[in-house]
């Protein structure tokens, strides 16, 4: 009985001492995802917070890029399953000469040193963040068209009064005469809105689920739902919200007044 459980331990035990081998150095903080939506969720002091939802990973390391071969370090992760014809050809083939299957992403990661990361190796949102880190998740946000002054730079606009006709959305002057006769390059003008890859810093890791490949960080993120988004370890100084309880109501019914302290003799 003994060298059965023995055996079936080595067994059993085999294909996760794989996977840990497979899995890449947890230096490489960044993996890619995709935003499913936002909902609300309550913290450990009863707050309500607003978190986007966000699919990360896994992630696959594509390539590796060396100082002596392409002059620096990085790792090229790849994200998202597609079908074969959808890739061009020459990406095709890169994919079968590494043994890799083919997908939808890839984006590559500066690091100092990219000693320990092979090609095939796995990148997990459970092995990079945990409750309580904050992260910056860059994307690209919504695409809005051509848009006026108004709703691009947020102008204030000229008064609707006493035959202003239809000029009370328009920029106003643009100073032509001071770069004699032409526009000034730069000036805040109406034009195509959005489509700009765009970070928003220090988000709070508020929820991490490592079946679903989940993580929940605290705020909103660029994009829209199922677009492409990199989540990263912040930049910013690493400082921890503190949130205080609401004090409790004097007014409120059934309680009781507090005493008063006895008068001196």
């Amino acid at each position: 009985m003994t060298d059965n459980n023995n055996a079936n331990t080595a067994v059993n035990t085999a294909p996760a001492q794989a996977a840990e081998k497979k899995e890449a150095p947890v230096g490489l903080r960044t993996i890619l995802g995709e935003k499913l939506g936002m909902t609300q969720l309550f913290d450990e002091q009863g707050c309500l917070r607003a978190v986007s939802v966000i699919k990360a990973g896994p992630c696959v390391i594509a390539g590796v890029r060396t100082p002596q071969k392409d002059g620096y370090s990085a790792v090229c992760l790849g994200f998202g399953d597609t079908k074969k014809g959808k890739i061009s050809k020459p990406l095709s083939g890169q994919f079968e000469k590494k043994g890799l299957a083919p997908v939808k992403y890839l984006r590559e990661v500066r690091l100092d040193d990219n000693k320990g990361y092979e090609v095939g190796q796995s990148v997990s949102v459970a092995s990079r963040f945990a409750v309580g880190d904050y992260v910056d998740v860059q994307g690209v946000n919504k695409g809005h068209g051509f848009a006026g002054g108004m709703k691009r730079h947020n102008f204030r606009g000229l008064p609707g009064s006493h035959g202003a006709s239809d000029k009370e959305r328009s920029p106003g002057s643009l100073a032509s005469r001071r770069s004699l006769g032409r526009v000034i390059p730069g000036q805040r003008m109406a034009g195509h809105m959005g489509t700009e890859t765009v970070t928003i810093v220090k988000l709070e890791v508020l929820k991490v689920d490592a079946a679903d490949n989940l993580i929940y960080v605290n705020g909103s993120v660029p994009g829209t739902n199922g677009g492409l988004v990199t989540i990263k370890e912040t930049t910013r100084t690493k400082k921890k919200h503190v949130f205080v309880a609401p004090k409790a109501d004097k007014k409120a019914k059934g309680a009781k007044p507090a005493a008063k302290p006895a008068a001196k003799k």
